[in-house]
């Protein structure tokens, strides 16, 4: 006899997190056929669209407690189309495809430490300070590629004339992602709680800033962020240097 329907395991997935995830991976895949169709400016912007819904799925899911397994899961394969091979194929068709074998072997390269990166992420849940992430996270590397596109399409740029700096750019993201630095997560930031009002004084004014030229704003700030984390790395490495520095004198100075 089957048991009673009420100790049976509820099948089925949570709506409202996945329909955000289903809509950053449908941007994703704009974003490929509209490179493919030579559409650059509208590509860039649809990964700055995922990299908006990314983040409001997994907070939305902490919210509303409708994380789940599959959430997780689905979540990372999306992150691998909308800021793995989405950004890797808007390079090579908008410059990298010019350098032939070289070109793209790096757009592979960015699309293969993308999904190592996400790989890395899922196996340290619950293990790693939440605070920060180890390597530069997939969205913020996606943002820099895309934004590079963006940028140089407003100013009239070919991609022809930038494939060393296009490359350079896709290996070092990738390299960024699959390395131990650190960078800030933000997620001790929580929405629910109570803030001053100059806070979102602070937020329109945010939303006035980047519409005052978004492509360089928004390739600045993910280029900014990108580069905190080798920075951030750097400092605290030289205060703990100068910790140790201050430790041994001092037991210098209680030996004498």
């Amino acid at each position: 006899m089957p048991p009673p329907t009420s100790s049976r395991q509820r099948r089925g997935i949570y709506l409202l997190p996945n329909l955000f995830t289903t809509a950053a991976l449908f941007a994703g895949f704009y974003a490929i056929v509209a490179a493919m169709a030579g559409r650059f400016e509208a590509s860039a912007l649809a990964i700055f669209i995922a990299m908006v819904l990314d983040g409001l799925d997994g907070r939305i899911a902490r919210m509303t407690n409708t994380q789940s397994a599959f959430g997780a899961e689905y979540d990372s394969l999306a992150d691998v189309v909308s800021f793995g091979i989405a950004p890797a194929l808007i390079a090579y068709e908008w410059s990298l495809g010019e350098m032939g074998k070289v070109g793209w072997l790096a757009a592979f390269f960015y699309a293969a430490a993308t999904a190592l990166r996400l790989a890395r992420f899922n196996t340290q849940l619950g293990t790693v300070d939440k605070r920060y992430f180890q390597g530069l996270p997939c969205p913020a590397a996606a943002a820099v590629v895309a934004g590079l596109v963006w940028l140089a399409t407003d100013f009239g740029l070919e991609g022809a004339d930038l494939t060393l700096a296009t490359c350079g750019v896709c290996l070092l993201c990738g390299i960024l992602m699959v390395s131990n630095i650190r960078y800030s997560s933000f997620k001790d930031f929580n929405l629910r709680e109570r803030v001053p009002f100059v806070a979102l004084l602070l937020v329109v004014a945010g939303f006035v800033f980047v519409s005052s030229d978004p492509p360089l704003v928004l390739f600045s700030a993910s280029a900014l962020y990108a580069l905190h984390g080798p920075v951030l790395t750097l400092v605290g490495r030289h205060r703990r240097r100068a910790a140790r520095r201050g430790s041994a004198l001092s037991k210098g100075e209680r030996a004498e």
